[in-house]
């Protein structure tokens, strides 16, 4: 989670907000056959052991050359590893490292007590480790997901699953301090929960900062390059009109600048609209800024500063459209694609 990341989470970029794990059809197979071919409590025969065997040591071999590689899964097993592609193109990885270390950790423990559990009850030690992976075979179907992390259909059977969706980082980060995480991370001796906290605030005091920056330099585009390119606009619009109306009849005038008037007023328009949402942005910074909880500040951002941008934008690429080609003072899309 980070103020950069938020703009890819739900949309048609890795990662989707909600964590899931591609395994591809093959290995998915052999999980389906590990879950269907042993019964609870019954013993499995020295062919049954032996098949499921072979199954699981051939898996290395035929998935590094047949496994599909889902781009859209935030978590994917790629033929010879997992990938982790959730992490923002700006972070650091070592985080998200130390926290998968941590879960592997802990869930292979719990494998090794919970087999010793069923030898100590007398159950042979590979029908133990058979059973204990079965149990984990059902409670990871859950997260399993073959198909679209972008599409909508995988929103609504996610909400089905019971999966969280949280496509944005303050509410995200809620999870560096849950019991579950402090109780993990102390298990282990990663991280204490006075350390987690200190995290956990620092990380919302980074997002508040890059939101407050971006805030400043739109604000500063927008007041001190747009508004002024597009009032230059309008002069050289309104010195045409001036003209066409001393050359011109009042009925060949109406005619021949009725585009260039429309174009005047509606430049007015859209710049009396980029005037309010600044104001109003600034506003909501410095409201935002009086708070002293550092989660009420980054949500303040969150709910009352971030809205600002789309619709700051939304009128300023409206009036790039509309505005001289020779006067626009920033880069166009066009000219970033394709200047050389």
């Amino acid at each position: 989670a980070g103020a950069g990341n938020d703009h890819r989470l739900g949309a048609n970029e890795a990662p989707p907000a909600i964590i899931s794990v591609f395994i591809g059809t093959q290995l998915s197979q052999v999980l389906n056959d590990l879950e269907e071919n042993i019964t609870p409590g019954k013993k499995m025969s020295p062919d049954e052991k032996t098949e499921l065997k072979l199954n699981i040591i051939k898996i290395p071999e035929i998935l590094l050359d047949n496994t599909d590689r889902n781009r859209t899964s935030p978590f994917a097993f790629t033929g010879n590893k997992f990938e982790f592609r959730a992490v923002g193109s700006s972070a650091n990885c070592a985080s998200a490292m130390m926290v998968l270390n941590t879960i592997v950790a802990n869930r292979l423990t719990m494998f090794k007590q919970e087999v010793d559990s069923l030898i100590g009850k007398g159950v042979k030690k590979d029908e133990a480790i058979f059973q204990i992976l079965r149990d984990y075979v059902i409670a990871s179907k859950k997260i399993r997901f073959e198909g679209n992390g972008y599409g909508q259909e995988w929103v609504d059977e996610a909400l089905s699953r019971g999966l969280k969706n949280i496509r944005n980082t303050p509410e995200a980060l809620d999870a560096v301090i849950s019991e579950q995480t402090i109780e993990l991370m102390k298990k282990f001796e990663v991280l204490s929960e006075r350390e987690l906290h200190a995290r956990h605030e620092i990380q919302l005091e980074h997002y508040t900062k890059k939101i407050q920056i971006e805030s400043r330099v739109m604000g500063d585009l927008a007041m001190n390059h747009i508004i002024p390119t597009a009032i230059a606009y309008q002069s050289v619009l309104s010195e045409n009109v001036a003209r066409l109306r001393s050359i011109l009849s009042d009925k060949e005038y109406k005619t021949a600048a009725s585009d260039q008037i429309k174009l005047i007023m509606e430049i007015s328009e859209r710049m009396a609209v980029i005037r309010k949402e600044v104001a109003s942005m600034v506003e909501s910074r410095r409201k935002a800024n009086g708070l002293k909880d550092a989660k009420s500040v980054a949500m303040t951002y969150l709910t009352d500063v971030v809205p600002h941008f789309d619709r700051i934008r939304y009128q300023v690429d409206k009036l790039e459209l509309t505005i001289s080609d020779e006067l626009w003072p920033l880069p166009k899309y066009r000219e970033m694609l394709f200047s050389r």
